[in-house]
């Protein structure tokens, strides 16, 4: 490495936050970066370990050393280069990645991983403000023509590789603009969405064409896409959510994270939220709030209800809070299970944990939530005598996962084999469906994952569908 003693001088320094009584007032990203000396420093941390346990951490198989080297030497365009090599869009992930290759870094054994996600957000920022990065437009065309269906970061990424090996590509997505989760169901405050209108321009001047407002299997058949592609790329997601059982569900005030979520980014668009709002508008202004869920999703219903101006904000997890800090012997280098404080946590939230809710209190709308906590003994739950309680709740959001894809209209049209969650079935060497020329990515075939892992789904399938096309395919893994 560039400076082997950099682990050794230099302590860990992560990007800082504007501070939450500023930050509140907006919807802006606010994190505030490091100047180029600071990113040199922390880039000089990474050690010449022998075995870049990174590399395991890190589904797109990004070349982490390599390019920290790259940023300690100031050679920005070939760290651009390098990381590009693997990732389509390192703007997505240098902001919402959760950063499993920092968890692998050796360093991490003592607490002082590289900031690897600060520094591949940097490299990527960095070439957009250079000019760096420009269209890839293909030499030849194959004259053959590739249908996918969903633009979020799978199928954006089997898009853009497909395009650039020639191949005629068109995208589907049902909603009026692309992106898929990252345009509706991550916040503005995490990122920006004119990051995906920038990448959707680029990708449009390599030749993708993209048809928003059209859901395939209710605006058009899927047979259609048969009949005039010679291959279609199923990567919709998983979008169908996990539903609260219990008595009083059905209340109008018990909402999903997703249709919470959505409204608010639509109104930061300027759009009409109620135009995909059947149930009326949703705010947590002046209101009690209760977010059922303890993931990422619960998180940004947190700070969005926060940014809303709600009177309280409390979050519920069924599983018992996790450890402060991990068992580093038993966990190292793989993701650790230990407590994660977000930025929206510390803009203001109760976090209770091994709690069960059992009814929701109210006649006409909701008033309460009545809980209980519990106990797990040999991974059974259990509730705990006596411990019965109720929490005010004007509104309750439920963030509580997805289950799998949608089955209505596309899969059911498309007549793909299912695996035993409920995913489209398909193996990660071809990504072959059970119907052929139909190939499958991202969270519709694997379930709700990262975006690291959809990027690394949608770049594999673009190659098991190139070299099914072509016969060979000079695209990477």
């Amino acid at each position: 490495m560039g400076k082997a003693t950099g682990f050794l001088e230099i302590d860990r320094k992560d990007r800082t936050y504007d501070a939450p009584a500023e930050r509140l007032k907006h919807y802006r990203e606010f994190i505030v970066p490091h100047d180029e000396a600071g990113l040199k420093g922390q880039a000089s941390r990474c050690m010449n370990c022998g075995i870049p346990y990174c590399h395991n951490g890190c589904p797109v198989n990004n070349q982490i050393p390599d390019w920290n080297h790259l940023v300690y030497e100031s050679d920005w365009r070939e760290a651009l280069d390098n990381l590009h090599s693997t990732n389509n869009f390192p703007e997505f992930t240098g902001r919402i990645c959760p950063a499993p290759c920092e968890a692998a870094c050796t360093l991490n054994i003592v607490d002082q991983p590289v900031t690897i996600k600060s520094i591949e957000c940097a490299i990527v920022d960095k070439g957009w403000k250079e000019g760096w990065i420009a269209p890839q437009v293909p030499a030849k065309k194959t004259g053959k023509s590739v249908a996918v269906v969903g633009s979020g970061p799978a199928g954006l990424a089997a898009a853009q590789q497909l395009a650039r090996a020639g191949h005629s590509v068109t995208v589907f997505e049902k909603n009026d603009r692309v992106g898929g989760l990252l345009r509706y169901g991550i916040p503005d405050f995490k990122m920006e969405k004119q990051l995906i209108n920038r990448r959707a321009m680029q990708m449009e001047a390599e030749g993708v064409q993209f048809r928003t407002s059209v859901e395939v299997g209710v605006t058009v058949s899927f047979a259609s896409l048969q009949e005039n592609f010679d291959a279609v790329v199923l990567a919709g997601g998983a979008e169908d959510p996990r539903g609260l059982t219990i008595p009083g569900a059905e209340l109008p005030s018990v909402r999903m994270a997703m249709e919470f979520l959505t409204q608010q980014n639509k109104r930061n668009a300027g759009d009409d939220e109620l135009r995909a709002a059947p149930r009326g508008s949703l705010f947590a202004t002046g209101k009690h709030v209760v977010v059922i869920g303890g993931g990422d999703t619960g998180s940004d219903c947190v700070g969005t209800s926060n940014r809303q101006g709600a009177l309280s904000v409390t979050q519920l997890e069924i599983m018992p809070k996790p450890p402060e800090k991990e068992d580093k012997a038993l966990s190292w280098p793989n993701w650790p299970l230990k407590l994660r404080t977000s930025s929206s946590h510390e803009e203001g939230c109760e976090r209770e944990f091994a709690v069960l809710t059992k009814r929701v209190v109210g006649e006409n709308d909701v008033s309460g939530l009545e809980c209980v906590r519990v106990e797990w003994i040999d991974g059974k739950m259990q509730e705990v005598a006596g411990s019965e309680f109720t929490i005010k709740a004007d509104l309750i959001l439920l963030a509580m996962g997805f289950v799998g894809p949608r089955k209505q209209g596309l899969l059911e049209q498309a007549g793909v084999e299912l695996d035993p969650r409920g995913n489209v079935k398909g193996n990660v060497v071809d990504y072959k469906t059970s119907v052929d020329n139909v190939f499958a990515c991202g969270d519709m075939r694997r379930g709700q994952s990262l975006v690291v892992w959809a990027i690394r789904e949608g770049r594999q399938c673009a190659r098991a569908v190139d070299e099914a096309l072509m016969g060979v395919s000079e695209l990477p893994r």
